[in-house]
């Protein structure tokens, strides 16, 4: 199960688990849609590509919750 966090963490950009808007790498490494383009759509902490994150429903999210630890720093 994904991690879903919650920022982007290059600009801090909000990214509800239930939104689209979200890029991650095979380590889930976040960012936001304008950030991954700046980036190429590849990540800098490991150099693998960015892709769009998965959505998860408001109903899941209350038996499998998104992460609240913000990554940006």
């Amino acid at each position: 199960m994904l991690e879903m966090r919650p920022d982007c963490e290059r600009c801090g950009t909000d990214l509800p688990a239930h939104a689209g808007g979200a890029f991650i790498c095979s380590f889930e490494c976040t960012f936001c849609a304008e950030c991954a383009d700046i980036l190429d759509e590849r990540c800098p902490n490991c150099g693998g590509e960015l892709l769009d994150r998965p959505t998860r429903t408001k109903k899941l999210q209350e038996k499998y919750p998104p992460s609240t630890e913000r990554k940006y720093m």
